[in-house]
């Protein structure tokens, strides 16, 4: 009887540890926020917002986004990939982008700025944490 339980005990406990394992590779959940909005000073330089960005995500288009307008989109796992379709300004031609990010794990609600992103800056700048006003 004793090594019956003891069985059964260590078959949860594998369980458990493989539910863990599965968690950890697919990843936690994310709110990514998209932000078309002019950088005013980055190291004595200006990123100007485009006139439009369509952002689409797993072929779905998530945002239409505007000068100084934010989008966002639900993500699961680390790994990040959208298609950007950029129109600079009026009257040009869109030009599509693919774009690839990692996420952080310790952010829940993220804020991609994508003029910085796309002018190539580092993650510092385009990359913040979404803080809700009160």
């Amino acid at each position: 009887m004793r090594g019956k339980t003891l069985l059964i005990r260590l078959a949860a406990l594998a369980v458990c540890i493989a539910v863990a394992a599965a968690m950890m590779v697919i990843g936690r959940g994310h709110t990514l926020y998209f932000d078309n909005k002019t950088i005013e000073d980055y190291q004595g330089q200006e990123y100007k917002a485009y006139e439009r960005v369509v952002v689409t995500v797993k072929g779905e288009e998530v945002a239409k986004l505007g000068k100084r307008e934010r989008g966002s989109a639900i993500w699961i796992g680390q790994s990040f990939k959208m298609t950007l379709e950029i129109t600079e300004k009026k009257g040009e031609e869109p030009v599509v982008k693919e774009i690839s990010l990692k996420l952080p794990y310790d952010m829940d609600g993220i804020v991609v700025n994508l003029p910085a992103l796309l002018a190539g800056l580092p993650e510092e700048a385009w990359l913040s944490e979404f803080v809700p006003a009160v």
